[in-house]
């Protein structure tokens, strides 16, 4: 047999075996022989453009100028190269290297070492790459294992996914899996449990079922319908927890709200409105504006320039709360300082500091100073020392006793 073969454009041929190089002209359609058809090519394909390829092709190299369809399982030993044109493989397809400049499909499994695709890129069945590199879309309904994707546009995965490097331009959405690295510039959204080192997004952020993960960095807003453990959330807007949460640190520029409870081994910094329906746990809880949860206990302090709102109280070393602050549950610490116009209920702490103008029900503590102005509706017991400046009402008078109790 001769070692090139050549089929003229708009004809049709049926081939078995090629020893060298296959031309197909424009418009024209390979056949192959057997059950399945199959064409084996020794060398490599050469398209014109517009071709049909109507059955399983074994070759070294595919290349073309234009579009490409082969119907069945196209396996490819070294690299495939479509120009100026798109490709669609509707069967299986393996390559060492994949480069096609407008949009490549495949209906059941891809599995390659590099894609390269211009456009888009869509997978009916699983794939299995080392590195990706589309300029437009990739789809794909079965799983995804790569080290690296890396997209221009939007990343839509409809089964779990194990990739270590993920970085799309636009909005991503897996079904859950493995991710290392996830570099978002839109939007992201895992539809099932996922596990990662880290994401950064500077859109939106939704994840589900039980994650796990290290640093999130989040521009706009985060959800998470489910429980979370993690490193450190660095949110821009709005974060929302339905489960509960245990990590590191919480920094949020706007609102925090979990359904569960939260346990910090760091910080807890939110500048709005904090909503716990559980028990929040941190070494420090910083608030700038109000703190609803059943029951607050850091290990260092507790800061808060609103409301802070218990039904089983605040517990810290120390605690303050801001000027024309108020507070919904008693608050127990070694050092508490309650700013000028505060309101609160209950106190009991070693050194107790109510500036000027504040209320409290009652106050129990080793030191106490009361400035001016300020009103205790029940009583005042302290151990050690009390001061107290001008106008201060006193429903009872401040009685000293030996021992006060937490």
């Amino acid at each position: 047999m001769d070692n090139k073969i050549s089929v003229p454009s708009r004809s049709t041929v049926t081939l078995d075996v090629i020893e060298g190089d296959l031309f197909a002209g424009r418009h024209s359609t390979v056949k192959g022989t057997g059950t399945p058809p199959t064409l084996k090519v020794l060398g490599t394909v050469h398209c014109e453009g517009a071709n049909i390829l109507e059955c399983n092709i074994l070759a070294q190299n595919l290349e073309a100028e234009g579009d490409v369809v082969v119907r069945g399982n196209l396996d490819i030993e070294n690299e495939v190269e479509i120009k100026d044109g798109r490709l669609e493989v509707y069967g299986k397809m393996t390559a060492k290297r994949i480069d096609v400049d407008e949009a490549l499909f495949v209906s059941k499994d891809l599995v390659s070492e590099e894609i390269d695709v211009g456009g888009s890129m869509k997978v009916d069945g699983t794939v299995k790459a080392e590195d990706i590199d589309v300029g437009g879309s990739l789809k794909a309904r079965g799983e995804v294992e790569a080290d690296k994707i890396d997209i221009g546009g939007s990343l839509s995965v409809e089964s779990k996914v194990n990739i270590k490097t993920l970085d799309v331009g636009g909005a991503a959405r897996v079904k859950g899996g493995r991710i290392w690295k996830v570099d978002v510039g839109g939007s992201f959204e895992s539809n099932d449990q996922l596990e990662f080192d880290s994401i950064d997004v500077g859109g939106a952020v939704r994840l589900c079922q039980k994650s796990k993960g290290g640093k999130i960095n989040v521009g706009g807003s985060f959800k998470v319908e489910g429980d979370l453990t993690f490193e450190d959330i660095d949110v821009g807007g709005e974060v929302k927890i339905t489960g509960s949460g245990d990590g590191g640190e919480i920094d949020v520029g706007g609102k925090l709200e979990i359904g569960g409870s939260l346990k910090l081994s760091g910080t807890l910094d939110v500048g709005g409105k904090v909503d716990i329906a559980g028990n929040v746990l941190a070494k420090n809880i910083e608030i700038g504006g109000v703190l609803r949860t059943r029951k607050a206990i850091a290990e260092d302090r507790i800061e808060v320039g609103g409301l802070i709102n218990t039904a089983e109280g605040t517990t810290a070393r120390y605690v303050e709360i801001g000027d024309r602050g108020e507070v919904h549950g008693s608050i127990k610490a070694d050092r508490v300082e309650i700013g000028d116009r505060a309101r609160v209920e209950d106190i009991f702490g070693k050194q107790i500091l109510l500036r000027e103008g504040a209320r409290a029900e009652n106050i129990y503590g080793e030191n106490v100073v009361i400035e001016s102005h300020c009103h205790i509706n029940g009583e005042v017991q302290y151990t050690n020392q009390l001061e107290m400046g001008s106008d201060v009402s006193l429903s009872k008078e401040p009685q000293k006793v030996n021992k006060i109790t937490y």
